[in-house]
């Protein structure tokens, strides 16, 4: 929480600030994300009279993800730069005079959130049959048979793995 008293009691004030956030985890409808680390959160927070604020910043946090196909943990860095205006009457960011800086920055990691994280991009994923991870070798299992109905559209997914 950031205590903004001096910039909501004066219009036009503008003031810088720096605060490290104290998010652990990113946690939304798909499942929750552990924050490996974060830069310091730059803020820039002016009022602009009648009630409202302009508030522009940048932090980088460190998140880990699950490979879209293995699995496996990969951490990737967001860098997420808020830039919003907020009615001090109607925001989920500021009670009192005090900015909720962690629902902040989750809120803003969710609009720059990647669509699909690999640990490589020629990651070969998991046995469909088995589950064993096939970035480590060839599981034995026979293939299933294929359906001759579906052989020209496996032809495209094989020409295009990121179909």
């Amino acid at each position: 929480m950031l205590d903004l008293t001096e910039v909501i009691l004066d219009d036009g004030k503008v003031k810088q600030y720096e605060v490290l956030p104290e998010l652990q985890v990113l946690s939304y409808r798909f499942g929750d994300f552990k924050v490996l680390g974060s830069s310091p959160l730059a803020l820039r927070v002016e009022n602009t009279g009648g009630q409202k604020l302009q508030i522009s910043g940048q932090v980088e946090l460190t998140v880990e993800f699950p490979c879209a196909r293995c699995l496996k943990s990969v951490s990737r860095r967001l860098d997420i730069q808020p830039e919003l205006e907020l009615d001090l009457k109607e925001n989920d960011y500021i009670e009192g005079y005090t900015l909720d800086v962690d629902q902040l920055i989750h809120d803003e990691a969710l609009l720059i959130w990647p669509e699909r994280v690999l640990c490589r991009d020629n990651c070969k994923g998991l046995c469909v049959t088995c589950g064993k991870d096939l970035n480590d070798g060839p599981c034995g299992c026979t293939e299933a048979p294929t359906d001759p109905r579906m052989a020209k559209i496996l032809d495209i997914f094989s020409n295009y793995k990121e179909v």
